[in-house]
């Protein structure tokens, strides 16, 4: 029970200082950009791969960091996290996402209760996080059985391109999602299209975890006949 409580210690922490910086640094540099959007957005995607690569190497060998309720949705359909604790880690992540979304409008000093406006609602943006989440889990299922030690760069830098090449700005998480239903800043999005973006997040889960199976594990070795 101890290990488990520190592995959802480490979810819920660890989602809250991602949420903290995603809205926080969206605040920062809309403030900062005067106007800029590209630089507004260069400054956001640059944070959030960077806090990732950081909360992925500290709490990694924790709880796996997943910080991401599709990402652990992978690991369940692969069978390496069981469904009790897949549930209580989406619990803590959502629960943790809210939590530092709040924390950034504080630092702010912004009122803690919002409700976005910015609509994203459209079919290319659902593409987009079908695609940004399939790439998300490709990449960590790609290098987690054979470069482990690789997984917070490479998860950080494809966060950072992807807020680039897909329509969406790449949200890639249901739990980040709902919380940025909750900023009225730079990275909010509107109630009204939070369930669309969650239904293609974990669509592009599900595409990916078969074809990292099928792409990257390694084939079984035949049993040897006997004569």
């Amino acid at each position: 029970m101890d290990s488990v409580a520190r592995r959802l210690a480490a979810e819920g922490i660890g989602t809250a200082l991602l949420l903290a910086a995603i809205v926080g640094s969206g605040i920062m540099a809309e403030e900062l950009a005067s106007g800029n959007l590209a630089l507004a957005l260069l400054c956001n995607a640059a944070t959030t791969g960077a806090i990732l690569a950081v909360l992925i190497t500290v709490l990694g060998p924790v709880s796996g960091a997943h910080l991401n309720p599709a990402v652990t949705f992978a690991f369940l359909l692969r069978r390496e996290i069981a469904p009790r604790v897949a549930a209580l880690y989406v619990g803590v992540q959502i629960a943790g996402a809210v939590l530092g979304t709040w924390l950034a409008h504080l630092m702010f000093g912004q009122s803690l209760w919002q409700v976005a406006d910015t609509m994203r609602n459209a079919p290319q943006l659902w593409l987009s996080e079908a695609v940004a989440t399939f790439g998300l889990v490709f990449v960590i299922f790609g290098v987690v059985r054979r470069r482990p030690d690789t997984v917070p760069a490479l998860v950080g830098l494809y966060i950072a391109s992807a807020y680039w090449f897909t329509a969406s700005t790449s949200f890639a998480n249901p739990a980040v999602t709902l919380a940025r239903a909750l900023t009225g800043t730079f990275t909010g999005i509107a109630p009204a299209g939070v369930a669309a973006f969650i239904v293609a997040q974990f669509i592009g889960a599900l595409v990916a975890v078969p074809l990292s199976l099928w792409l990257f594990e390694s084939p079984r070795q035949p049993a040897p006949r006997s004569r």
